[in-house]
């Protein structure tokens, strides 16, 4: 975005015309192929989620979570229902579209129509969701609608040791901008706080190439894919470097 410089010389930001706060998101399920993102309903969808999630048998897909695993379907439950409760963060649950199960959980969070960031966290994949098309589609849904409310900045932070969340954002398309420090203390550990975001601006192009990735050529008759989003958003990554 442009600098320009005020009366006094100084630089400034560009301004920003005629910026009207979002909506506050939420009430709304996505429809893709692979899954749908529907907002979260503990009586719909705890029983599934759990037992979803209870092919994790090690518990290890929680490591960098600060809550989790649950070791019953009623303290999951309950927990669920505290998270629906709330308007941030703002949950979902993402469905699989070839079995109508509820397969991982995501949300929304440290939403702020005022000022336009918004963010995508507590991403929480049962064996059934991971590595799968449907994954990654559950992020483009909720990409596109925050973009689609008018939100200008759409945020991704993790456990700066979490490397699959670190290469996941990059993956996405967002950009790496920075770790913060001793952000937190998860589980009585340290949290350095890695940050990606994408920016309204950097949203067409980004659309573009997940488009081409989800198109029905883009997988065998298998299911595998044919191009890797990875590749095709490296070169977005590229575009950074020699900006």
């Amino acid at each position: 975005m442009p600098v320009t410089t005020n009366a006094f010389g100084q630089p400034v930001g560009a301004e920003v015309p005629n910026w009207s706060p979002p909506p506050w998101p939420g009430g709304v399920a996505l429809q893709g192929r692979f899954c749908r993102v529907e907002p979260l309903d503990p009586a719909r969808h705890a029983e599934e989620l759990f037992a979803a999630d209870a092919l994790d048998h090690d518990g290890s897909s929680w490591t960098y979570l600060p809550y989790g695993p649950f070791t019953s379907l009623d303290e999951y439950r309950a927990w669920l229902t505290d998270m629906a409760a709330g308007q941030d963060p703002c949950f979902y649950a993402i469905v699989d579209a070839a079995t109508g199960r509820a397969v991982g959980v995501c949300s929304y969070l440290r939403i702020d129509p005022a000022a336009g960031p918004i963010e995508v966290g507590h991403l929480h994949f049962s064996p059934l969701l991971q590595g799968k098309p449907a994954a990654t589609e559950a992020m483009f849904l909720m990409m596109q609608q925050a973009f689609a409310l008018g939100y200008r900045r759409y945020e991704w932070k993790c456990n700066s040791l979490n490397e699959p969340s670190r290469r996941a954002a990059l993956r996405l398309g967002f950009t790496y901008e920075g770790c913060f420090r001793q952000a937190r203390i998860d589980r009585g550990r340290n949290r350095d706080t890695t940050w990606y975001s994408v920016i309204d601006a950097e949203w067409p192009a980004l659309k573009a190439l997940f488009e081409q990735w989800l198109a029905p050529e883009n997988f065998d008759e298998d299911g595998r894919q044919r191009v890797a989003l990875s590749a095709l958003t490296a070169s977005l990554h590229d575009a950074d470097a020699k900006a």
